[in-house]
C-alpha cells in the first residue's frame, strides 16, 4: 500500500509539473511575442528554435532543432540567429566589419542585407536533427490542449484512485474492528454463562 501511495504521489507531482510547464511556457512565449515582438525568448541567454527552411543545407535542414546561446563576441563562419522583419533568420556570418555583420545561407546564392551585431540573438551551439517536426506537432493548439486535458484527466484519476484506496483501507479496518467486537462479545457471553453455572 505504501508503495502504491508513493507511486501515485510521484504521478501527481509529474502531472502538476507538466501542466505548469506547458501553461507557463505558452504564456511566456505568447507574452514575449505580443509585448516585445521577440520571436525567440532567451531566458538566461539560452534559446531554442526550429529551422523552417533549407537555406542552410547541408549544415542545417528544415525541422532541425537548434540551441542558441548569447555570446559576447561573434566570428566569421559561425552560424547565428537574428530577427529581421518579424522573422528569425539562421545564417552563417560571412563578413564582420566593426558592428556591421553580413550573413548568408549556405544554400543561398546571395548574402543577406547587413545587420547590426546587436541584432544577433546568439550563435548555434547544438543541433538536434529532425526534432522540429515533433515540437511543431506538440506546439499546435489541438495537441497542446489534448496534452493538458490528458494530464488533468490523469491527475483526477490518480486522486480518485487514492480516495478509493483510502475508502478500501477504512472499510477493511472497520471489518477488523467488527470482527474483534464479535470475538470479544463471544468471550463475554462465555464468561457470563460460566458465572451463571457457578452460581
Amino acid at each position: 500500500m505504501v508503495k502504491k501511495s508513493k507511486a501515485f504521489g510521484i504521478v501527481k507531482i509529474v502531472l502538476i509539473v507538466t501542466i505548469v510547464l506547458i501553461i507557463g511556457f505558452s504564456l511566456y512565449s505568447a507574452n514575449a511575442v505580443m509585448l516585445t515582438g521577440d520571436m525567440m525568448p532567451m531566458p538566461l541567454g539560452i534559446g531554442a528554435g526550429v529551422v523552417l527552411t533549407g537555406s542552410m543545407e547541408p549544415e542545417l535542414y528544415k525541422d532541425d532543432v537548434i540551441i542558441v546561446v548569447k555570446a559576447g563576441e561573434y566570428a566569421v563562419g559561425e552560424v547565428v540567429v537574428y530577427q529581421a522583419h518579424g522573422m528569425l533568420v539562421v545564417h552563417k556570418i560571412v563578413e564582420l566589419d566593426g558592428d556591421t555583420v553580413i550573413t548568408k545561407g549556405t544554400a543561398n546564392n546571395t548574402a543577406d542585407d547587413p545587420i547590426s551585431i546587436k541584432d544577433i540573438k546568439g550563435k548555434v551551439v547544438h543541433v538536434f536533427p529532425g526534432m522540429g517536426y515533433i515540437i511543431n506537432t506538440v506546439k499546435s493548439p489541438i495537441v497542446t490542449l489534448s496534452i493538458l486535458a490528458l494530464a488533468v484527466w490523469l491527475l483526477i484519476l490518480s486522486y480518485k484512485k487514492e480516495d478509493d484506496e483510502k475508502s478500501s483501507d477504512l472499510e477493511s479496518i472497520r471489518r477488523e474492528i467488527e470482527a474483534l467486537r464479535a470475538i470479544s462479545g463471544g468471550e463475554e457471553s462465555e464468561e457470563q454463562s460460566s458465572n451463571n453455572e457457578g452460581e
